[in-house]
């Protein structure tokens, strides 16, 4: 059964709102790429809490909750993966998994989960931002910074990701490069900062090592 976004208050006064503006497209034209799945997308972004099932199949508790959903006529497949940037904020961005397809909604435009959107430093009484989609070169490879978001929720569980971003990525060998983020933390009771890097072997794919620290 399709998930009824219609009745949601955070996003059904969005679906069927035009993009302000004209889209913006930024092709890929290396010959490697599909023309029509490689382009850079403006559009915006709007918040669900998701539901029990999706056309795709796939949970949104699925990638950590970093999940999305998008029209039925946009140029992306179920379990692809894209990068979101928002426009008000540069340097933020997480990577999300397409979970959902949705009838009548902007062809530009992402429902991202609450965590997805909250995780850009969005403030959801917003209910929609500006946002850039850039589909993943490999769907199947998971973006670091989303590896790296779902060790800090594990590591702080009674806390929420309000916003975080790459501080640096070092290439510390050929076979060897280290990404780190740094993310601000909240809870009931106080907000932190805490930094968190992964080593990983760009030849395999896999982690060498990983730390988590909080700074001030």
């Amino acid at each position: 059964m399709f998930y009824p976004y219609s009745y949601m208050p955070n996003t059904s006064q969005y679906v069927n709102q035009p993009y302000r503006g004209q889209p913006y497209y930024d092709y890929d034209h290396s010959a490697s790429s599909s023309m029509e799945r490689q382009r850079r997308v403006r559009g915006q972004a709007t918040w669900t809490d998701g539901g029990a099932a999706t056309r795709c199949g796939i949970p949104w508790s699925e990638n950590r909750f970093m999940t999305a959903a998008v029209a039925t006529n946009a140029p992306y497949r179920c379990g692809e993966r894209l990068r979101i940037r928002t426009l008000a904020a540069p340097g933020n961005e997480i990577s999300v998994m397409v979970v959902d397809k949705i009838t009548g909604y902007p062809q530009t435009n992402v429902n991202l989960h609450r965590n997805a959107f909250e995780a850009l430093g969005a403030n959801i009484n917003e209910g929609v931002i500006d946002v850039e989609v850039i589909p993943e070169a490999d769907s199947e490879q998971e973006g670091w910074d989303s590896y790296v978001l779902g060790m800090m929720q594990t590591a702080y569980p009674g806390y929420n990701v309000i916003n975080y971003q790459e501080v640096e990525k070092r290439q510390l060998s050929p076979q060897q490069t280290r990404e780190t983020y740094e993310f601000q933390l909240q809870s009931p009771q106080e907000q932190i900062t805490v930094r968190g890097s992964v080593i990983y072997n760009q030849r395999t794919n896999r982690v060498v090592s990983f730390d988590i620290k909080e700074v001030d």
